[in-house]
């Protein structure tokens, strides 16, 4: 189980799968409890949603402030991920208090989220896939076409991600990638999947990318190995080579940085 779900050819990663679930049946027992005590619960519930979302988002910001001061309009870009669940848990707790006050609606709302928060922590878990190995003989090329074995990486922490030219998530999260490379203590490779070496140098010269930390895999031969299943995927390596950790779709900064700092703070 690699942490994401397909529907034909939509992928999502299974615990925003189980966050949307959890709203949307949270927002229909606000409704019951409204039906059932006349009480503005379907309202509560509503608000209450939107504040924990808020305060989920702005609680990863405030923990990731350096990631984001680098880029200050990626606080907005919640499509990549990066939410603190319990301030977020906090925030709408709060807000069902301020919108029903002391009433019997309030305590069943609140045990609803509760349970829901629970539910959704426990199943998280489960559906997390467990450190795997990163399969062994593995090899890509530079841009000068020499072969890079995966294999000489091992023994240090390292991150892997597979892109495409024709991926738009791709093309957003590389400059980023890139300069987060640059700058990392533990090795971080690119690795184009299924393109030739002059599609690819076409596609750096025209974003002004630098080509330090790409390589190439024209057979796709690592996203087979790791069964990822789309781009782009990022594979966190640590230093026993198993993979750890895997974010699918378009990562940002400070969602990146926070990975890259768990690997460096297993590191024995």
């Amino acid at each position: 189980m690699d942490g994401t779900w397909s529907i034909g050819p939509l992928m999502i990663a299974a615990d925003r799968a189980l966050a949307v679930a959890a709203m949307w049946i949270f927002l229909a027992i606000g409704m019951l409890i409204a039906r059932r005590t006349k009480a503005p619960a379907e309202r509560a519930a509503g608000v209450a949603l939107l504040a924990g979302v808020v305060a989920a988002r702005l609680g990863f910001v405030a923990q990731h402030f350096s990631a984001f001061r680098a880029e200050p309009w990626s606080i907005i870009a919640i499509w990549q991920g990066g939410f603190a669940p319990t301030i977020g848990v906090a925030g709408a707790a709060t807000a069902v208090l301020v919108v029903l006050g002391r009433q019997r609606a309030t305590a069943l709302l609140l045990g609803a989220l509760v349970v829901l928060s629970l539910g959704h922590a426990g199943l998280t878990a489960a559906f997390a896939p467990e450190p795997r190995p990163l399969p062994r003989g593995l090899t890509v090329y530079n841009l000068g076409g020499a072969p890079v074995a995966i294999d000489t990486m091992r023994g240090k922490p390292f991150v892997l991600n597979l892109w495409a030219t024709w991926c738009g998530p791709c093309r957003r999260e590389m400059p980023m990638i890139i300069d987060v490379a640059r700058q990392s203590n533990i090795p971080v490779l690119l690795i184009n999947q299924r393109e030739d070496r002059a599609a690819v140098r076409r596609f750096l010269t025209s974003e002004g990318l630098g080509g330090d930390a790409i390589a190439l895999d024209p057979g796709g031969h690592v996203a087979v190995a790791t069964t990822a299943g789309g781009y782009p995927t990022t594979l966190f390596v640590d230093s026993a080579g198993r993979i750890v950790h895997r974010h699918t779709g378009e990562i940002s900064r400070a969602s990146l940085m926070a990975a890259i700092n768990d690997l460096e703070g297993s590191t024995p």
